[in-house]
């Protein structure tokens, strides 16, 4: 309150050039101008005192948390008295009045504290906001620590901008300093709890507002398995799914009896080759890989961020599996978009310059899947150079031109940078399949829709891919969800 009072007084009753220039104003003002030196003594004292009895115990404390170096934290006698400690903080205290400004001192004191209160004030705020554990005894609104953190940082900004700046370029050292140092104490992470916040929010926002026609965004439940090829599977995953799209792989341990689940901390897999991708990775238990799969694609996922695509490796040598076929028709009830990638050990993805979308009037959904992926890919830095070129199967005669000026309109509303080329096919009428050995064999990344077949001919449909994946490199076979809009892409009413 005194000093409130003071701040007011000295506002209303001296103007601000007598109290720049003359630095004794108050003791000519004052009734007993004794008083005013005495008070300043009090002051000075009381801060010395303060800073003599509290300081070297706060050096030592940060000391033995690690914070600071580990001379300080020794101490002597029966109450530990930080000695050490204590010869540092006179130390800065004496260069402090060897400076002989007061006015030195003062711009870079004034500059700490107001940086001090400053983030006291944001703390309480991010405390009181984000961190359910945090219930002081005293009851203060959050949005008066909000408005503390900008007072100070406006007053300092007024009093001397340098200094204020090199006030904050030194916290701002100290801090990284001590985040490259990894120190841990038992407290919790502020910054943990306000990430959490805002994730909780934009959750629910996003929940609030579900649009059926929305741009794709995609978010990927993956089944790596552990082959050879599994770190390109992962990479391309991480790559179809954008910078905005969330890849969670699922390590399933095939266990027949099953009785025990793993714990919770135990499905949680912590390895360098998701985090550096910025995969998230879980392990489960299953009786069996293809009802491991059905459960985790019909219960994962939660409001806001649901899982909308189902990705894993091309199932060679399960033609004849009916537990595989089951589970591709309860994907496909579930209306997943789904992604099996055909990796070739020994192209790979070659030099990442050529990508194919092949197209056929029959691919109306899985098309614009494609272009949805194409533009995902040249997004990437490994694909940014890439060649992307759309191949359309003409099997009615149909005039190119009007093919070609209808794709280039499609490609054009989804700013994808394309190379059209129409493939006649009216005469010759090649199966599809030998048309992409044909024009694909040196291509480093193939894309090919899965048409709608019976789930009875699943088993001829595999085994002819097969024989495809046999002569053209790495193949990403796309089955589009019922949430793409269909692209025309009929010409035979054209050619009438």
């Amino acid at each position: 309150m005194v000093y409130l009072f003071l701040a007011v007084f000295i506002a209303v009753s001296i103007n601000s050039e007598t109290l720049k220039s003359d630095y004794n104003i108050l003791m000519k003002m004052a009734l007993f101008s004794p008083a005013v030196v005495a008070g300043i003594w009090g002051a000075t004292l009381s801060s010395a005192l303060g800073g003599i009895l509290g300081g070297p115990r706060i050096l030592q404390a940060m000391s033995i948390d690690k914070v600071t170096p580990k001379v300080f934290s020794k101490g002597k006698g029966r109450n530990n008295e930080p000695v050490n400690a204590l010869i540092m903080v006179f130390i800065i205290a004496e260069a402090g009045i060897l400076i002989g400004e007061l006015d030195v001192i003062a711009r870079v004191v004034s500059m700490f504290y107001l940086t001090a209160y400053g983030f006291i004030n944001i703390a309480f705020f991010l405390e009181n906001w984000a961190n359910p554990d945090f219930q002081p005894t005293f009851k203060i609104k959050r949005w008066i620590g909000l408005l503390g953190f900008f007072a100070c940082f406006a007053i300092m900004f007024k009093l001397d901008m340098i200094a204020m700046f090199a006030a904050l370029a030194i916290i701002a050292s100290l801090y990284f300093w001590l985040q490259r140092k990894e120190v841990k104490i038992q407290s919790n992470d502020v910054w943990r709890s306000v990430w959490e916040n805002i994730v909780n929010k934009g959750l629910k926002k996003i929940n609030a507002h579900t649009e059926v026609n929305s741009s794709w965004n995609p978010n990927i439940i993956l089944f790596s398995g552990r082959s050879e090829h599994q770190s390109y599977l992962l990479e391309l995953s991480k790559t179809v799914s954008g910078r905005t799209g969330i890849v969670t792989n699922f390590k399933l341990i095939v266990d027949k009896d099953n009785t025990k689940p793993l714990k919770k901390s135990e499905q949680i897999v912590t390895d360098d080759m998701y985090s550096d991708l910025g995969i998230f990775a879980r392990q489960i238990k299953v009786d069996n890989i293809y009802n491991g799969i059905k459960n985790i694609s019909t219960t994962f996922g939660f409001s806001g961020v649901e899982p909308n695509t189902i990705m894993m490796g091309w199932p060679k040598g399960l033609e004849d599996s009916k537990e595989y076929a089951e589970m591709t028709e309860v994907l496909l009830h579930l209306d997943y978009n789904l992604l099996y990638l055909d990796f070739d050990k020994k192209t790979k993805f070659g030099n990442y310059k050529a990508v194919d979308l092949w197209w056929r009037e029959t691919d109306s959904k899985n098309a614009e899947m494609m272009l949805n992926i194409a533009r995902f890919i040249i997004a990437s830095p490994r694909w940014q150079d890439t060649n992307i070129r759309v191949l359309f199967v003409n099997n009615n005669n149909v005039d190119t031109t009007i093919i070609y000026n209808k794709i280039y309109k499609l490609v054009q509303d989804l700013r994808v940078n394309v190379e059209i080329e129409i493939i006649d096919n009216a005469v010759q009428q090649m199966a599809f399949y030998d048309l992409i050995k044909k024009y694909s064999a040196a291509t480093d990344l193939t894309l090919v829709g899965i048409p709608n077949y019976k789930i009875e001919q699943q088993a001829e449909f595999i085994v002819k891919t097969n024989q495809l994946f046999e002569t053209i490199g790495s193949t990403l076979l796309v089955k589009a969800a019922n949430n793409f809009n269909v692209l025309d892409l009929n010409f035979i009413k054209e050619k009438s």
